[in-house]
């Protein structure tokens, strides 16, 4: 497992992927057609798929940082402290 409990297979997923499969669980678990068991499987891969999307974000937020403008309007990179 990576990080903060994620399981390598959610690791492996884009931001858009793990997006798509944590809205499905949601939906399933909205329905109140799933069985206990399954939902609290469902639950506990959401909660590791948001983890995983919330780190994603944070990737690409530090990247946004780091570009800024100039006074010419050039982009230039600068240094941003990720923790």
């Amino acid at each position: 497992m990576a990080e903060n409990n994620i399981p390598e297979e959610i690791t492996q997923l884009s931001f858009e992927e793990a997006l798509h499969a944590l809205e499905e669980i949601v939906k399933g678990l909205e329905s109140g057609e799933v069985k206990l068991d399954q939902a609290i499987e469902n639950y506990e891969r959401g909660a590791a798929l948001k983890r995983h999307c919330e780190s994603k974000l944070r990737e690409a937020k530090a990247k946004i940082e780091k570009i800024s403008l100039d006074a010419d309007g050039s982009p230039t990179a600068t240094p941003t402290n990720l923790e």
